[in-house]
């Protein structure tokens, strides 16, 4: 029964972190001022590889949904953020599992980066930039898809997951032992 109030707690507390984050966010030079990076991402992070991969999706879940409800004139956005964390963590940590030295962790936030590039490619071809373009009514997102997919959100995806894959990096080493006692 300690053990399960413990996680919740740790759950909880990197879920309010993690919604933190999301309000410290900048835009990446060069690349359209709507894609803002975060790192909102790492909490969820550390809970995956801590907790387990359910906890790392809660808190992904959480802090988007509190986004949803702050932000409730923009519902492509958390949704587009969810899939683009779930792919990300659950990526990077089937293939890391058990073996964090930093070779296994280089290549599996490599693939997970791609990982998550692909999906997100995909995602906003086929359902959410048609989405966003009708719900902020923007016919030009929808005729310039592909040009906002490979000038945006593929560089925007990859810078993405190289510096939420360093950070967690630095972090994880110092934090493990916190986190898992």
């Amino acid at each position: 029964m300690q053990q399960q109030t413990k996680r919740l707690i740790t759950i909880s507390m990197l879920s309010a972190v993690s919604f933190i984050l999301m309000f410290i966010k900048f835009p990446i030079p060069f690349l359209p001022p709507y894609l803002t990076l975060d790192f909102s991402d790492i909490p969820a992070l550390l809970a995956t590889f801590s907790l387990g991969p359910v906890a790392g999706i809660i808190i992904l879940f959480i802090k988007n949904l509190l986004n949803f409800l702050f932000n409730i004139g923009d519902p492509v956005g958390p949704i587009a953020n969810f899939l683009a964390g779930a792919s990300f963590i659950l990526s990077a940590f089937y293939i890391i599992k058990n073996n964090h030295t930093v070779k296994t962790q280089i290549i599996g936030f490599t693939i997970a980066t791609i990982v998550m590039t692909i999906v997100l490619s995909i995602l906003n071809y086929f359902v959410l930039l048609p989405l966003y373009g009708i719900i902020m009514n923007l016919s030009n997102v929808v005729e310039n898809i592909k040009i906002v997919i490979v000038s945006g959100v593929i560089p925007f995806n990859i810078v993405k997951g190289i510096i939420i894959s360093l950070i967690f990096m630095l972090l994880f080493k110092r934090l493990k032992k916190i986190l898992l006692s």
